[in-house]
């Protein structure tokens, strides 16, 4: 009877190390999926971060300059970190009450952008921002005003396995002044971080 109880203990290891060696793949995959899927997620949120940063630093200001952003641009880099900055591409536009009957129009913009990120450039001084802004952000003939932050980012998984080849990200963000209607852009010249349109 031990004999029997010592042999069927035996196959049973054997049964276990099958079955192991059939699951072994599927949870290595579900690892490494979890851990491509949450690295993603955590840049994306990191990437909505600098552009809610970015507005809100200059939405504070009663009239933005060079260094306010320059320093704006460097506190979305910082948020970025660790991952690749030379990847992000930062637009802060200035977008004022064009007055009754006329749509908002744009009244600065600056950008940053890495080596490595999508091409941009500043909106056009005088334009209509484009994609336009969201409706009751701006009451026409009140004077008032928006801070847009834009925030492009290309990124590559570094397991490329789920998510192949490059995502390219972009967030919006629009806040109101705080303590002026309009910020204005009270300095020249340009940035030392950034292209202007003033």
């Amino acid at each position: 009877m031990r004999d029997r109880l010592v042999r069927f203990w035996h196959g049973m290891e054997g049964l276990a190390a099958v079955e192991f060696a059939f699951v072994l793949p599927i949870i290595l995959i579900m690892l490494l999926g979890l851990v491509e899927l949450s690295t993603a997620s955590g840049v994306r949120t990191q990437v909505v971060n600098m552009s809610s940063t970015a507005a809100d630093l200059i939405a504070q200001k009663a009239s933005a300059t060079g260094a306010d952003l320059d320093g704006a641009f460097a506190a979305t880099k910082a948020i970025l970190y660790p991952n690749d900055t030379k990847l992000a591409a930062i637009t802060i536009t200035s977008v004022i009450d064009g007055g009754v009957g006329n749509t908002p129009r744009i009244a600065w913009s600056c950008s940053m952008a890495g080596a490595n990120a999508v091409t941009t450039q500043p909106f056009t001084k005088g334009g209509n921002p484009n994609p336009a802004i969201p409706a009751g952000l701006i009451e026409a003939g009140k004077g008032g005003s928006v801070v847009w932050t834009r925030v492009t980012y290309k990124y590559t998984s570094f397991l490329n396995y789920f998510l192949r080849g490059t995502q390219t990200w972009t967030n919006d963000f629009y806040t109101k002044p705080r303590r002026v209607l309009q910020v204005p852009y009270a300095s020249s010249p340009a940035t030392a971080s950034g292209t202007c349109n003033f």
